[in-house]
Parts: structure tokens; C-alpha cells; sequence
């Protein structure tokens, strides 16, 4: 699990890196500058091409961790992107943090390791059953549609909540197409894993998820969407790990409370540091 968890924080590490760079790359754009030209700004701009590099760095990485270890692992693991970004803006471009934020990433941090500490994710297989994804994915896939369509009405905050719950889902759903097609790849090579499945539906799902994270930003409020993002992907990826990969965790009820309950606060965590962490991209400080 060592392994598994150093390549996912080094994933989370490096999403939380390209979140920065795009944003500032983005943030420094004339205001002028929309449409194509924006683009062809940004191109010329080492920090938003530094944001792609770091992109495809934590795809790697997290492709690597899913490889080694378990989703019920890993997934949860990447919620230390928000941690990352957190120090990043302090150390990077000098923002002040309230301490009501850094004492959030430290709950989360705490509620993580109690959770991984107390639930003992165990076990597990590399290749999911026919049978298995022909069950979850309907319910999964079925899930999304259902948000995704009830996300094109109401107020701004529903819109976003739902869209985001989606969102979440999908990059769950990414997630077990990732490990597949890692071991696909480590089983045939590139060749052979271009000639089976699991490759285009992780293309498919990205896009889905791309696009659902998108519109849950837009919509509406960022205090809404990013903590439902950060929450359901963890939470529907542990479904996931059990009901596709068969792994498993602790037989001790006490123990499985204790992890709950850890969950349970890692989502409160969470929804306090997206509350209090700096909105924009300003320095406060010199």
C-alpha cells in the first residue's frame, strides 16, 4: 500500500500544480483576448504549457498507483490535491491562508490516514468479470444520466450540486477503466491494449467527466461544486472497489465505524477548507 499511496500523492501533487498554472496562465490573459486567441496566447505561455505537463504527470502518477494498489486506496488519497494547492498558494505566489483553512487541511489530512489506518483496504483483482461491469455499469452510467438531466434545471446552487454529484461519478467510473487498462497494458502491450475496451471507455469517461466538471463550475457557486467533486469520487470509488475489484477492508465493526466516521469528517473537512482557502489568485502579501 506504501507504493500505491506515494504515486497517488504524487498525482494529487501534480493536478494541484497544473490547477495553479492554468489558472494563473489564465489569470494573466489579457482581458481582451477571447476565443482562438486566447488559445494561441496561452500557448505562449511557458506556465500554461508547464499546467499540461504537470496534466499528464498526474494521470501517470495515478495510473501507476491504481496499477499497484487499490482503488479504495488511491481515489481516496487524491482529496490531498486541495492540501497541495493550499501550500501552493502560499509558498508559490504568497497569499495570506486563514488559519481556519490550514486547520481544515489538517482535518482532512488526520480524517485520511485515520480512515486508510482503521478500514485496512485489502485484496482485491486486477480484472474485473464481465458480469461485474455489465451490474455496476448500468447502475453507475444510469446514475450520472439521471444527474446529469435534473442538473440542466433550477437554481444556480442545484444546477451545480447535481452536475458536480455527477461529475463525481464519472471520475470514479475513470478511475476503474484507468486500473483496467494499466493492467491491459502491462499484460500486452500498446498494441494489445488498442485492441480492447477498456482504453476507449477511459476516453469516453474522461471527456464525460471533463465536460460534467465544467458545466458544475460554471453554473454555479465554486463553494458548491468543489466540495462535491473532492467527495463523491472517494466515496463511489470505495463502492466501486469492492463490487468490481473485490477488494476488502477490516472485519472489526468498531474499526468500520472508526473509518466511517473518518469519512464522515474528511467530507466535513473538505467542505470547510473549499469555504475558507483563498477565492481568487491575488498575492495579500509581499
Amino acid at each position: 500500500m506504501t507504493l500505491s499511496v506515494a504515486f497517488a500523492l504524487a498525482a494529487a501533487l501534480s493536478s494541484a500544480v497544473n490547477l495553479m498554472t492554468q489558472h494563473s496562465a489564465s489569470h494573466g490573459a489579457p482581458k481582451g483576448e477571447k476565443g482562438w486567441r486566447l488559445i494561441a496566447y496561452l500557448f505562449r505561455q511557458p506556465t500554461w504549457l508547464l499546467g499540461w505537463i504537470a496534466a499528464g504527470g498526474a494521470f501517470a502518477f495515478q495510473a501507476v498507483a491504481l496499477h499497484q494498489g487499490q482503488l479504495s486506496v488511491v481515489q481516496p488519497v487524491l482529496v490531498t490535491e486541495l492540501v497541495f494547492v493550499l501550500v501552493l498558494r502560499r509558498v508559490w505566489i504568497h497569499q495570506d491562508v486563514a488559519r481556519v483553512a490550514w486547520a481544515a487541511a489538517l482535518v482532512v489530512c488526520a480524517a485520511l490516514a485515520a480512515f486508510l489506518v482503521a478500514a485496512e483496504p485489502t485484496g482485491g483483482h486486477s480484472t474485473p468479470e464481465a458480469a461485474q461491469w455489465l451490474s455496476a455499469l448500468p447502475v453507475f452510467g444510469g446514475a450520472i444520466a439521471v444527474l446529469a438531466v435534473l442538473g440542466t434545471r433550477g437554481s444556480p446552487t442545484r444546477r451545480a450540486a447535481l452536475l458536480a454529484a455527477a461529475a463525481g461519478l464519472a471520475w470514479a467510473v475513470t478511475a476503474t477503466f484507468i486500473k483496467t487498462a494499466s493492467e491491459t497494458l502491462a499484460m500486452h502491450g500498446i498494441s494489445g491494449m488498442l485492441t480492447r475496451w477498456p482504453v476507449y471507455a477511459l476516453v469516453a469517461a474522461v471527456i464525460t467527466g471533463m465536460l460534467l466538471s465544467q458545466s458544475a463550475l460554471h453554473v454555479g457557486p465554486l463553494s458548491v461544486s468543489q466540495p462535491l467533486l473532492v467527495i463523491v469520487n472517494p466515496l463511489a470509488s470505495i463502492a466501486l472497489s469492492v463490487w468490481l475489484f473485490d477488494e476488502r477492508f477490516t472485519d472489526s465493526p468498531p474499526r468500520i465505524a472508526l473509518a466511517a466516521l473518518a469519512m464522515v469528517i474528511l467530507g466535513v473537512g473538505v467542505i470547510a477548507l473549499s469555504r475558507t482557502a483563498p477565492q481568487d489568485l491575488n498575492p495579500t502579501d509581499a
